[in-house]
């Protein structure tokens, strides 16, 4: 199909971004990579008057070094956070994660912020940034906020974004010597998960001293799996001691699917096995 008639405009700033976005009103999208964005369009199924490219935000690219965490910029392609050797260094977690999307030709041309702004619960990292206590930078005509992930992701592809706002930059704390692991079943290659588990915990002396666990399409959001968190701390990196932590990695969803979540239970001590021998 063909997309419906839409002014096209691309700013050269984010100020300009800031004020083309506000000018529209509601009845305009935003264009990061377009994976998402444009099959939408050429099925009919969102019709905006305005399409706001930031392909020429060169701003907005990039991983920097910010002390204790990571500012990833929204724009910044998939492809380019996993060569990012910050990330590889301090987030595994999202190196991980971003390996397992789509393919290379999406992954060379999607965007890090586009994923997390379109909010699909079986996106592939949502659950990351979750498990990391990523925080988003967003900016709007009335100056910049930060919104942590957590209250980020409000539900199915929808977020704390206002229709005026654009996402900027996401800081995710340093983890710097944690294993990590993403753990996925789809039903094809580059399907979207049917449940996947983002898992980094941090080892010493034998025992798990912290976890980080985070549910992929588990709900309308990525779900943080608290109480598996909270079985592991203070426990042996023993496959029993992880396995009985698994067994809670449905408590707190509200799926209402026996089968997603056994399918969280199995997956969370896969990944998380893999997480504690990387």
């Amino acid at each position: 199909m063909i997309p419906a008639e839409f002014d096209y405009q691309c700013p050269s700033s984010v100020d300009e971004a800031i004020r083309m976005l506000a000018d529209a009103g509601e009845d305009a999208k935003v264009l990061a990579g377009g994976q998402s964005l444009i099959p939408v369009l050429r099925m009919r199924l969102a019709a905006p008057s305005v399409l706001i490219d930031l392909s020429a935000l060169t701003e907005l690219t990039g991983v920097r070094d910010d002390g204790d965490s990571l500012l990833i910029g929204a724009m910044t392609t998939h492809y380019e956070v996993q060569r990012d050797h910050l990330v590889h260094e301090h987030a595994r977690l999202l190196f991980a994660a971003t390996n397992t999307v789509a393919d290379p030709q999406v992954r060379h041309r999607g965007t890090f912020g586009g994923s997390l702004a379109h909010a699909d619960p079986a996106g592939d990292l949502l659950a990351p940034v979750l498990a990391l206590d990523a925080v988003m930078i967003i900016a709007g005509p009335n100056g910049r906020r930060e919104v942590p992930a957590a209250e980020f992701f409000v539900d199915y592809f929808t977020t704390a974004l206002a229709p005026d706002e654009l996402l900027l930059d996401v800081r995710v704390p340093k983890c710097s010597g944690w294993g990590a692991h993403y753990e996925k079943l789809n039903r094809v290659a580059q399907a979207w998960s049917i449940v996947a588990v983002a898992a980094a915990v941090q080892v010493s002396g034998g025992a798990i001293t912290q976890a980080r666990v985070g549910l992929t399409n588990m709900g309308s959001t990525p779900v943080r799996a608290r109480a598996v968190e909270d079985a592991l701390v203070g426990q042996p990196a023993t496959p029993e001691a992880i396995n009985a932590a698994a067994e809670r990695a449905a408590e707190g969803t509200s799926v209402g699917d026996d089968y997603k979540e056994n399918l969280a239970r199995v997956l969370c001590g896969r990944a998380l096995t893999s997480a504690v021998t990387a």
